[in-house]
């Protein structure tokens, strides 16, 4: 079981949320909206607990639920609150076209997150390769859905590794933080295949091994 706060009041945070509880982790919600993040908790079962925005979070494992443009603001407003945490990055920063990035070339989101932390904090990037509904979903057509995630720290990919098959879902490290922008890219390939070849959003990226 892992200890989880979750900073986001949208559909990757009650998705998560929901699945995380399902696999027996203790689940934090944590929001701006204080009123909406009971909501969510509430909605959940009551399972979850409801953090304040700005103090400490529970949970060793902290999960950036939030927009691109907002989650540089969180990391720094929080500050040396997070200091020992390892912090999931989830994020997209697709520019408004789609068509690029708005973080700076050859960065990503996971490493301008990793350079607004204070000292002593990992982040992993992970579950930005999975729609909200299909994580809600989980394992589908007999076997598990993928989580790509990539980070510097073996000792932190291990621990979200854990909490990945705590949510029946397979764990696929691609490598050190610098991969996450590879990670990106692979969010931006899939809204280039939902615009112009699946046409909807009920799909993931997986891998399969042939021997």
């Amino acid at each position: 079981m892992s200890s989880i706060s979750i900073i986001g009041l949208g559909n990757m945070a009650g998705a998560l949320a929901g699945r995380a509880l399902a696999g027996g982790n203790a689940i934090e919600i944590i929001g701006r909206d204080p009123a909406k993040a009971e909501e969510l908790a509430a909605a959940l079962g009551g399972g979850a607990t409801v953090g304040t925005f700005g103090a400490a979070p529970a949970g060793d494992i902290v999960v950036l639920a939030v927009p691109y443009a907002g989650a540089v603001k969180v990391v720094s407003e929080y500050g040396d609150a997070l200091r020992g945490k390892v912090i999931v990055d989830i994020t997209n920063p697709v520019s408004p076209d789609f068509q690029g990035f708005v973080t700076p070339e050859g960065s990503s989101a996971a490493q301008e997150i990793a350079e607004a932390a204070p000292s002593g904090v990992q982040v992993v990037k992970a579950f930005n390769t999975l729609y909200s509904h299909v994580l809600a979903a989980g394992p589908a057509a007999g076997r598990r859905l993928d989580v790509f995630i990539a980070g510097d720290d073996a000792q932190a990919k291990a621990r979200v590794s854990a909490f990945v098959e705590s949510l029946g879902m397979r764990p696929m490290d691609t490598g050190q933080l610098a991969m996450a922008r590879t990670l990106e890219n692979a969010g931006l390939l899939m809204l280039g295949l939902f615009a112009h070849s699946v046409k909807h959003t009920n799909f993931s990226l997986g891998v399969i091994i042939l021997s």
